[in-house]
């Protein structure tokens, strides 16, 4: 059987002038690229969005705090130099866990728990670290490992999940159809597969969920609005852990040890929700920039191959073999490509006149039969 995924690399051996000859890389060099320039534009746009929004109310606050800080001063009768200085070792001793007003320990061993539970999960709110050269030593060492260990767990995670899709819509086939009407068993392995787009709608719903739930239990135990609540658990659970928001921190909470455990839990669920989440929509991605190269191919060789008509007749008319053949043999597995194949039958028929009246129909024709080709190897 002569695959359609090589159609093209077989008319090029078949008549080595038919197009354009050119250093072009590989798909994967192409996606790696392309995605390389579409993250940093996504940046750059982000970027700018981001400090039209944020840049002036930076510069209020930096105009307040300088009014508030000569005020004070004058107030005081306290030069800035020495505000200034006592400020400093403020900020020493902010890193050490003191705060203006009374928190809970950070180094008892629940304050230590939480801070490796950051570390694992890649959270790293930046409230705890450690001070000692003995402590920053062993943390390069315990977040490399556990790191690594939290990312097989996901992964774990996302496999045990798709497992659960595919039983459950086995459970519903089988449910719909009764047992007397099952299909053979490579159909009934195909319907047990749920798609990526499937399997990320549920992420999301999951997610959501989640997400909901904790910010109904932050918002009255922390203090919070319930979108303040909300925007800490994406930042949460998405790792990126911004700092500005951190559950956990009060000296005393209602229920305590009830919170501390429902608080781990929740972070534990939403970091792998949201991680299998960013997983399903990659592979979504990574569909879209094969859909783009496919396109700017075809493209640039239709140009090409009008630039240069030089196809021959015998290279053409083997590539439709080729695909004729492989239709053929997608039919008698049940594929519903019916249409093309009697599309391409009348072509064929008519193929050799197009190409004595005109050869730039003749290369045009050519092209539509490598781009039909590529679409239908990735969508069979």
């Amino acid at each position: 059987k002569c695959s359609p995924k090589h159609l093209s690399q077989m008319i090029a051996r078949k008549d080595s002038s038919w197009c354009c000859s050119s250093l072009t890389p590989s798909r994967e060099t192409a996606r790696f690229c392309l995605l390389g320039a579409l993250v940093a534009l996504y940046m750059m746009a982000g970027a700018a969005v981001f400090s039209c929004l944020e840049r002036p109310q930076e510069l209020k606050a930096h105009q307040l705090w300088k009014m508030r800080l000569r005020t004070f001063s004058e107030e005081h009768n306290i030069s800035e130099e020495e505000l200034k200085s006592l400020l400093h070792h403020y900020d020493e001793a902010r890193t050490a866990g003191v705060h203006s007003e009374r928190g809970r320990a950070l180094w008892d061993f629940p304050g230590a728990f939480y801070f490796v539970g950051t570390v694992v999960s890649t959270i790293g709110f930046g409230v705890t670290a450690p001070s000692t050269g003995a402590g920053k030593v062993l943390l390069v060492f315990y977040g490399s490992l556990g790191c690594s260990a939290a990312i097989l767990f996901f992964n774990l995670f996302l496999e045990r999940l798709i497992t659960s899709i595919s039983l459950f819509m086995f459970w519903c086939h089988t449910r719909k159809s009764g047992p007397e009407d099952k299909n053979s068993e490579r159909d009934s392995s195909d319907e047990r597969k749920p798609s990526v787009y499937q399997i990320t709608l549920l992420l999301l719903l999951v997610v959501l969920v989640v997400a909901c739930s904790a910010a109904s239990l932050y918002s009255p135990m922390e203090g919070w609005t319930y979108l303040e609540s909300l925007y800490f658990c994406f930042v949460a659970f998405s790792t990126v852990g911004f700092g500005d928001f951190v559950s956990s921190q009060k000296e005393h909470h209602e229920d305590i040890r009830a919170y501390q455990m429902s608080n781990c839990l929740l972070m534990l669920l939403g970091v792998c929700c949201t991680y299998s989440l960013f997983n399903a929509i990659s592979v979504i991605i990574n569909k879209g920039l094969s859909w783009i190269l496919i396109k700017v191919n075809w493209v640039f060789t239709i140009r090409c191959c009008l630039m240069k008509p030089l196809a021959t007749i015998e290279a053409i008319t083997f590539s439709l073999d080729c695909y004729l053949l492989d239709v053929k043999h997608c039919l008698l597995k049940g594929s519903i490509v019916t249409s093309f194949y009697r599309l391409f039958l009348l072509l064929r028929h008519k193929y050799h006149q197009l190409c004595v009246a005109n050869s730039r129909i003749r290369c045009f024709f050519s092209m539509a039969v490598i781009y039909i080709s590529m679409v239908n190897d990735d969508f069979l």
